[in-house]
């Protein structure tokens, strides 16, 4: 591997497992890449690879994308022929909405079946936002709502008579979980370097909290995250309160809320539609603060999403 200096290279910067910024031995250059996977948690076939597109895909331009099959060994010929070309449409036609184009990949047998996809960016540092720059005043902007994993879950508890009976009673948001799950977010990776975003993180796997911690941990200044309001998919909360998470979360400066919530509304790709604020950046150890107050005033509401304050 080639080995760099301060003087003539970036650290290597690594944020959680599945992306990082590297410096390239060629000058002024730095490869931005990242990758994700995505189980079978959707039964459309087509809307799998749509959603595993947009897993890994977030950003405003990529030169190179590759996309990765593992077929089931439990399904038969018949299904692989018929599910496995949905998949890889659902794939490349996210991929052409997210402004590139599927270069290569590869397609295998295994246990599971799994969709995983791989995204990189050859680019000058001033093409992309360092993710350590949060700033003390900075406003958190989310720009899908939280509950998508809980929709899922009850979807699949359908099979489960116990599980199901205790929910079944609760009107929930399948449709929009999964269309949010399939939804770019080019356009508010986009607005992000228009309104001058400071840091930002996609919300996956580990929810709102687990992504925030590994990110504010990332932060050059003495800040904490202080989140006050959950918009979570209607009904999202009451299921998970009967049985016992995809956008980004943005630090922007707090002037250039509004004239972002005015654009992503306007904006003509799919998630052009709506983004909340969620909380603060306040001075502190590097903390995520839950408080149960409602945050500024500039968050517009949305008829399929209640919003929660936290707790």
């Amino acid at each position: 591997l080639p080995t760099f200096t301060a003087a003539n290279a970036l650290p290597a910067l690594g944020i959680g497992i599945d992306s990082c910024i590297i410096s390239l031995r060629h000058g002024g250059l730095s490869l931005v890449q990242t990758m994700d996977f995505f189980y079978p948690s959707v039964e459309d076939p087509y809307m799998k690879g749509c959603i595993a597109c947009a897993n890994v895909l977030s950003i405003t331009e990529c030169d190179n994308v590759l996309t990765f099959l593992s077929l089931s060994q439990s399904m038969s010929e018949e299904e692989c022929e018929k599910i496995m070309p949905l998949m890889i449409k659902g794939f490349r036609d996210a991929t052409e909405e997210g402004g590139t184009a599927v270069t290569g990949g590869q397609t295998v047998v295994n246990s599971w079946l799994i969709m995983c996809g791989v995204a990189t960016v050859v680019c000058r540092p001033s093409a992309f936002i360092m993710p350590d720059n949060a700033a003390i005043g900075d406003v958190l902007v989310l720009t899908k709502p939280l509950g998508t994993q809980v929709a899922v879950n009850a979807h699949q508890w359908l099979e489960d008579t116990e599980r199901w009976n205790q929910v079944k009673m609760v009107v929930f948001g399948e449709e929009e979980a999964m269309l949010n799950m399939a939804t770019i977010n080019r356009t508010a990776a986009g607005l992000m370097h228009k309104f001058n975003a400071h840091v930002a993180t996609d919300i996956t796997g580990f929810g709102i909290l687990g992504h925030s911690q590994n990110l504010v941990k990332q932060q050059r200044n003495d800040v904490s995250f202080v989140i006050c309001n959950l918009p979570v998919i209607a009904k999202m909360a009451a299921i998970s309160k009967a049985r016992g998470q995809f956008g980004l979360l943005i630090c922007l400066p707090r002037e250039q809320v509004a004239h972002f919530f005015s654009e992503i509304r306007s904006s003509k790709y799919r998630e052009g539609h709506q983004a909340w604020i969620v909380g603060i950046v306040e001075k502190g150890n590097r903390t995520v603060l839950p408080r149960g107050a409602t945050a500024p005033a500039l968050a517009p509401a949305h008829s399929n999403v209640s919003s929660e304050p936290s707790s």
